[in-house]
C-alpha cells in the first residue's frame, strides 16, 4: 500500500468506527487511521479476511484495529455492533459508513427480493448505524460521519437500478443528518469515488478493456484505487474540515 504521507495530528487517539472495513477501500481506511495513531474498530461480515488485517495493520502501525462481526443487514446487529464499538473505544469521534455491495442485476430481473436486499447492504445501516452513534457523539461534544457513495448513479448505468437508487438516497441522507446533527457540531459528508479498481471488481466486473475505458474519461489517465481515497476520508474526519458539513465530494480523476 501507498499511503498518503499526510498527519492530522487532531486525529490521534481519536475513536474511529469503519463498517465494511475488512477488505478493499474499507481496508485502506482502517489501515490509513491507524497510521494517523488513532484509536480503530471496524465492522464486517467477513470473519478471515479481517482477522489477517488486523495483524497486518498492527505489524504495520503498532496499532491493532478492533474488529467487530457482524452482518449489517440486520438492525439489531447493527446496533449491537455500534455498542461493541463503544464499549471498546469509548468514544466515537469519527463514524465512516462504507459497507456496500454492487451487484449487477437487469431491469427485468429485479424482485423485492433483490431490491430490498441491495438497500439493506447499501443504503438502510448507513441510517442505523449513524443512528446509534449519534448520542455518544452529542455526549462527546461533537464529530465527523463519512458517507460513501459513488458516482455510479451519475452515470446512466442500466444493470444497477436498486445500487443506483441507494448510493442516491445516501446523498439525501447526508442533507438530513447534517441539518439534524449540526447544532451538536455533528458533521456529516458524503465522498462519491468513481470506478476503484480493487480485487473484488477486478475478479467480478472488471477487465483492462473497462478500466481504460473509464480512463479515456478521466482527467486523469490513471487507474484510481483505495489509496486515492485515504486523503478526502481522513480530510472530512480532521478539524481541517471543521466549517464542511451537507457536502458531497467526488473523487473520480475528472469524470464529473
Amino acid at each position: 500500500m501507498t499511503l498518503p504521507s499526510s498527519q492530522f495530528p487532531d486525529l490521534r487517539d481519536r475513536g474511529v468506527l469503519v463498517t465494511g472495513g475488512g477488505s478493499g477501500i474499507g481496508a485502506a481506511l482502517v489501515e490509513a487511521f491507524a497510521r494517523q495513531r488513532a484509536q480503530v474498530a471496524f465492522v464486517d461480515i467477513a470473519e478471515e479476511p479481517s482477522r489477517k488485517l488486523c495483524d497486518r495493520v498492527a505489524e504495520a502501525t503498532g496499532r491493532m484495529p478492533h474488529f467487530i462481526l457482524a452482518d449489517l443487514r440486520n438492525i439489531e446487529a447493527v446496533r449491537a455492533a455500534a455498542e461493541a464499538a463503544v464499549a471498546k473505544l469509548g468514544s466515537i469521534h469519527v463514524l465512516v459508513n462504507n459497507a456496500a455491495r454492487d451487484d449487477r442485476q437487469p431491469l427485468e430481473a429485479v424482485t423485492e427480493e433483490s431490491w430490498d436486499e441491495s438497500l439493506s447492504v447499501n443504503l438502510r445501516h448507513f441510517f442505523f448505524m449513524s443512528q446509534a452513534i449519534a448520542p455518544n457523539m452529542q455526549r462527546a461534544g461533537g464529530g465527523s460521519i463519512i458517507n460513501f457513495s459513488s458516482i455510479a448513479f451519475l452515470l446512466n448505468m442500466p444493470e444497477i437500478p436498486a445500487y443506483a437508487t441507494a448510493k442516491a438516497g445516501i446523498i439525501g441522507l447526508t442533507k438530513s443528518l447534517a441539518g439534524k446533527l449540526g447544532p451538536d457540531n455533528i458533521r456529516v459528508n458524503t465522498i462519491l469515488p468513481g470506478m476503484i479498481v480493487t480485487e473484488r471488481q477486478k475478479r467480478l466486473w472488471l477487465d483492462d478493456e473497462a478500466i481504460a475505458r473509464m480512463q479515456e474519461r478521466q482527467c486523469l489517465k490513471r487507474m484510481l484505487v483505495a489509496d486515492d481515497l485515504v486523503g478526502p476520508c481522513l480530510y472530512l474526519a480532521s478539524d481541517c474540515s471543521a466549517a464542511m458539513t451537507a457536502q458531497t465530494m467526488i473523487i473520480d480523476g475528472g469524470v464529473f
